[in-house]
């Protein structure tokens, strides 16, 4: 809880004080808010990967549909440059 003292304190400030005052907590709220979420996300991470399990990782070796996808999409591309 703010104390009455404080309260007065900042009332009897200038204006240029008071918004000096805002900013610095305002940085401090913006501060606080990102290291939340980065814990937030870092116990997230932890919890995605499990030791016990596999997980499937796409590989471009053997990708033929999309190497011919890719070759049609090349092709047209050139053929629109040159008309």
């Amino acid at each position: 809880m703010v104390s009455a003292e404080l309260l007065l304190t900042l009332k009897n400030l200038n204006r240029s004080d008071k918004f000096q005052i805002m900013q610095i907590l305002i940085s401090e709220l913006a501060e606080q808010e990102i290291n939340l979420i980065r814990s937030e996300l870092a116990e997230q991470e932890i919890n995605l990967i499990r030791s016990d399990q596999d997980y499937p990782i796409w590989s471009p070796y053997d990708a033929v549909e999309a190497a011919d996808t890719m070759l049609k999409v090349l092709k047209t591309a050139k053929n629109q440059d040159h008309a």
